[in-house]
């Protein structure tokens, strides 16, 4: 009886060591530098054109192999946070100048992989239908992130409405313009909210997606657009130790594929602009 018990207890240790070792954590992957799963990704976006563009990447990548399950986020800040904490295994919404300055602001080390879109920043009034017509001293409601707000701001400059200081970089802010011709009245606002405050303003600057998300069409309906000739393009982007893993590598060659330029230029008819 006792060696039969014996047996038993050595039976249990053994049957607890495997379900141990091949219980992974999210710990596990990032120690390894690989993706959470060979055969499966978890990918963030934001709600709109992020969204539909990245479940056609899902598409082409079933076909080859990978299943990409795609997570949609409301604003600009959780897609990263949860990247960073192992939650998602790469996000799909950003620009490079946001993402340097999210990784400043939160010590993370989050990565690009892999151009996708540009979104071309529109200016917009339910007042007004050029930026000609607008008044001296009217309200512009502006993005109030710093990475957004000065890529409106640049959005100004480009068109000779403002000047800003010499050396105004990509973080520029209202601080920075030297020159306001219509002595605009900014009013920093968040950006997933303006398109529901453009009747509060004059004029307003709205990023691509939230337009889209709001019925708003920014080649027709926008009175200034962002020439495509920006800094603003969209990445891919992930955790720095999982740059090289092959799913990773999978799912950008999935985005970048020619399935998905078709899709784009097909559904967004130039409101959006596949960039690799």
């Amino acid at each position: 009886m006792k060696k039969k018990n014996k047996i038993l207890a050595g039976l249990a240790s053994l049957t607890l060591a495997v379900a141990l070792v091949g219980c992974g954590t999210k710990e596990d992957s990032k120690d390894t530098g690989k993706a959470n799963n060979e055969d499966k990704i978890v990918v963030g976006v934001t709600s709109g054109p992020h969204e539909q563009i990245a479940e056609v990447a899902a598409k082409v990548a079933k076909e080859n192999g990978l299943e990409v399950e795609v997570k949609s986020f409301s604003d600009y800040v959780l897609p990263n946070t949860s990247l960073a904490e192992g939650d998602l295994d790469a996000n799909s919404y950003q620009h490079k100048p946001f993402l340097d300055t999210f990784n400043k602001d939160h010590n993370t080390d989050l990565v690009p992989v892999g151009k996708t879109i540009l979104n071309p920043m529109g200016i917009y009034s339910e007042k007004y239908k050029s930026f000609d017509e607008i008044p001296d001293g009217a309200t512009f409601g502006l993005p109030n992130d710093p990475t957004n707000g000065a890529r409106a701001l640049f959005v100004l400059q480009e068109a000779g409405y403002i000047k800003l200081k010499d050396g105004a970089d990509l973080t520029a802010s209202i601080r920075d313009v030297e020159e306001n011709k219509k002595n605009l009245k900014f009013i920093e606002l968040e950006a997933a909210q303006i398109p529901k405050q453009l009747s509060e303003v004059d004029v307003a600057a709205i990023n691509t997606n939230f337009a889209l998300d709001a019925g708003i069409n920014p080649k027709e309906d926008s009175i200034l657009l962002e020439s495509t000739d920006s800094p603003y393009v969209n990445y891919i982007v992930v955790r720095a130790e999982n740059k090289d893993d092959p799913t990773i590598k999978k799912f950008v060659e999935a985005y970048q594929s020619d399935e998905v330029r078709k899709f784009i230029e097909e559904e967004f008819k130039g409101s959006v602009i596949p960039s690799w």
